[in-house]
């Protein structure tokens, strides 16, 4: 697996993040940590970036706990308290149901508590991040099934591919899946339109795009104000004052690269 490591000074947020290998990257995003070592409680802004998480997380006054993230649709505002630290997978979607074999659509934006033993882990693996990914990499490979839809995986691997900007009706001719079949599939596995899903999609390539400094559209939006409004609805603010991205508070994975 890939490491990547945004690392700042002492007062800052610390951020890890580990690419799966390829036996695994159809359902998997990759592996982070997000750490705060600096003792005082810290505000970041988590923007949707597509995926659903697997969070463990353990901090000063509060015990382990193993929680479901589900998809994010709108940016939100988190404290990160002192002495925190969280191991999580960022997972596509075709994991939620040949992995999880369950919903999420009631999800959005929230956590959900597991067992503290899901899928054998313990607080001892926050110990060591790569163990960890390792460990959960093993456990992922050992869950995928046999046979999986043909259609499913045909569809997941053209919508990240052109990072959602095709629209529903080539994703379905493409697929050999209907419309209104894919769209009742999305609702009731994830909570929203397969539309709606890939404006997410789209939102995380351009968020990767201004962190460059690249401010105007280069996907499919129709003018530049289209493009602001989209990054604001999803994001809260326009497109410059996100790039400025004062003292690291916007925060989307695929983002975070090694500095």
């Amino acid at each position: 697996m890939q490491s990547q490591d945004h690392k700042g000074d002492l007062n800052e947020i610390q951020y890890k993040k580990r690419l799966p290998d390829k036996s695994i990257a159809d359902f998997v995003e990759c592996f982070w940590m997000v750490e705060n070592a600096t003792g005082i409680e810290k505000e970041v802004v988590v923007m949707p970036d597509a995926n659903f998480d697997l969070v463990l997380s353990k901090d000063a006054g509060e015990p382990f706990q193993i929680s479901l993230l589900g998809l994010g649709t709108l940016y939100g505002k988190r404290e990160v308290e002192a002495n925190t630290k969280m191991f999580l997978i960022s997972f596509k979607l075709l994991a939620l149901e040949y992995l999880f074999h369950r919903s999420i659509a009631g999800l959005l934006n929230e956590f959900q508590p597991l067992p503290n033993d899901f899928w054998n882990f313990e607080e001892a693996d926050l110990n060591d991040f790569e163990a960890f990914s390792v460990k959960a990499s093993d456990k992922i490979k050992s869950l995928i099934p046999a046979s999986i839809d043909r259609r499913k995986e045909n569809l997941f691997g053209l919508i990240y591919a052109s990072n959602g900007e095709m629209t529903v009706a080539e994703l379905a001719e493409q697929s050999f899946w209907s419309s209104r079949q894919i769209n009742r599939y999305f609702t009731q596995y994830f909570g929203l339109s397969l539309k709606t899903y890939c404006s997410i999609l789209r939102f995380k390539a351009s968020f990767v795009q201004i962190k460059k400094g690249e401010l105007f559209p280069e996907l499919n939006f129709s003018d530049q104000a289209h493009f602001s409004r989209e990054v604001k609805k999803l994001s809260g603010v326009n497109p410059k004052e996100l790039h400025r991205n004062e003292n690291g508070r916007f925060i989307q994975i695929s983002a975070i690269s090694k500095k």
